[in-house]
Parts: C-alpha cells; structure tokens; sequence
C-alpha cells in the first residue's frame, strides 16, 4: 500500500522557477498542483486540498500577499502551512508577510534542499503521517512510513481507508471530524462518496481498533461527528 503523498500547491508566476521547484517536489515524493497567479491559486485551494502552499509574492492580478490574507482569514484553510517565496529581502517586508499569516518566508533566490526541508518541517508539524512520521496515541502506535499499526504491541489489521481515517484522527487528538471533513481528507474532494459511507468505515476502524480488546477510543458528537478521545 502506497504511502500518502503530500499535497503541494505550488503559486508562482514565473515558468522556469515553477517547473524547476515541480519538478525537485515530485522527485521528493510531492503530489504538486501548479498555479501561474493569485485568482487561480484562490480556486484550486478549493478543489485539492493541499497540504502546504508555496506561494510567490510578487503575482499578476491578486498578489500573494493578499491569497495569504484571504487563506488565514477562512476557517477552512487557516491551518494550512503558507511559504512566501519573494525576492523582497527587506526586514519590514518579512515582517509584514509573516504578520499577514504566512507561516515562514524565503528570500530568492533561494536553495531548493533548504526549501525542501522547510516544506518537511511545516508538514511534520501539521500533516507528520505524510512525511512518515510514527504516530501514537495512548497504546496505539501508528508508523505511517511502514503502514503499520499496533495496540498494546499487538499487530492491528486495517484496510487502507481505516488506516488513513486513524492517520487523521491520531494527528489532532480530540479534535471533531464532521463526515464532510473526514470525505475530503480521506478519500478526496474529487471523489463523490455517500456521507453514510463514513459511517460505515468508522464501524470498520472500530472492530479494527479492539480486535485484541480494550476500549473503544473513538467518540461520537452527536450531530458534529467524530473524533479521538
């Protein structure tokens, strides 16, 4: 079973610098989406979800200052980790990205190996089980990079759904999943898929959970959703 990859959205207006970095992100296990200004960046962090964006400063129509403003500003996509790619170097320009709401700023030009490494740290913190990282929650121990998953030192058999719903929940623990979210971080916005089928997995993922026995770690809110703990 293949490893999540990460989801890059990658904003820069300049072709060669875009392909470039595209290209060094794949090589380095990234599912990148391409975004050439600020209007298209704005509509694609709707359709894929990313995990991180890589947004350049200087754009044609809205600039990345304000797709950053207007991200940090909804709900929905204030935890995604924003980059500022600029060949400002000024001080006052760092500080007025990083009180805009990016969460880091590199200055052009820039190393890529360095840049990559940023990208990495930010996931870690946020999405740690695409960069396989190994998860654990009380006696539940979850190796992302193995797809293993144990309780208690017992081996947990789990299909490849259930294993990425207990990804999401071991990453926010406490946090509530709604059904709507949990569809769109586990099987995707561009994949139509029933409500009820969350449901259905979420029964699955528990049977899994306590098949050597013990409690059942999930919870049910009523009428908000799911979560761990």
């Amino acid at each position: 079973m293949p490893i999540e990859q990460p989801k890059v959205l990658l904003v820069e207006d300049e072709p060669a610098q875009r392909e470039v970095l595209a290209y060094n992100l794949e090589a380095d296990g990234f599912a990148v989406t391409k975004a050439e200004n600020g209007e298209e960046a704005l509509i694609l962090v709707e359709e894929v979800s990313p995990d991180i964006i890589l947004l350049d400063w200087m754009l044609p129509n809205v600039s990345g200052i304000e797709v950053c403003r207007r991200l940090k500003t909804r709900n929905e996509t204030r935890g995604v980790p924003i980059i500022m790619l600029s060949a400002r170097s000024e001080e006052v320009d760092r500080v007025r990205g990083l009180e805009i709401g990016a969460d880091d700023y590199v200055i052009k030009p820039y190393s890529v190996v360095e840049l990559m490494a940023r990208v990495r740290a930010h996931l870690r913190r946020t999405r740690p089980s695409t960069v396989g990282e190994r998860l654990e929650y009380q006696d539940i121990v979850l190796d992302s990079e193995t797809h293993r998953v144990t309780r208690d030192e017992k081996a947990l058999k789990l299909g490849p759904t259930e294993f990425r719903l207990l990804s999401t929940f071991m990453e926010k623990p406490g946090r509530v999943w709604s059904r709507e979210q949990l569809l769109d971080r586990v099987w995707g916005r561009d994949i139509y898929v029933d409500s009820r089928t969350v449901d259905v997995h979420i029964g699955r993922l528990r049977k899994a959970l306590c098949q050597h026995g013990g409690n059942d770690p999930l919870r049910t809110v009523r009428g908000a959703g799911y979560a761990l703990g």
